[in-house]
């Protein structure tokens, strides 16, 4: 069951990707009206590319905040552990845009203005963070 479950996750995930690309980043259903951005990363254990369309929060000045939440799952999302084995071998897709970026964890202050700023637009991150292992890691990915 697990396994359809990804099938199906894996599925939905290649079809918002083809709409983001062929609509110059714009998407419909739950991501209407949201910041849209696919995330390539190169996969730790076997070194694939691999794109993900994430929700993502302006950080600054040619960053990107991204949130690990898995969708409340209480797991890490495999794109995390990605990161964290290759934070420099990042792509990021945001609109007509296609750039190289580097990925850390936010912390500190940083950290918990991007978690409110995200929570006030997506209130479900709370519901989230209950069943996640941890706090959810915040990501920033900065451009190179």
């Amino acid at each position: 069951m697990a396994e359809q479950d990804q099938a199906q996750r894996l599925q939905w995930n290649q079809q918002i990707i083809e709409e983001f690309r062929a609509n110059k980043g714009v998407v419909g259903g739950p991501f209407a009206g949201g910041t849209l951005l696919l995330l390539t990363t190169r996969g730790a254990r076997t070194g694939e590319q691999r794109t993900m369309p994430l929700a993502a929060l302006p950080a600054g000045e040619g960053q990107w905040a991204v949130f690990a939440a898995n969708g409340g799952r209480p797991t890490r999302p495999g794109w995390y552990y990605n990161l964290l084995a290759h934070p420099t071998e990042v792509t990021v897709e945001i609109g007509t845009e296609t750039f190289a970026a580097v990925a850390a964890d936010a912390e500190g202050e940083q950290r918990a203005a991007l978690w409110a700023a995200q929570l006030a637009r997506l209130p479900a991150l709370e519901e989230f963070q209950a069943t996640a292992p941890g706090p959810i890691p915040v990501v920033v990915l900065t451009r190179r």
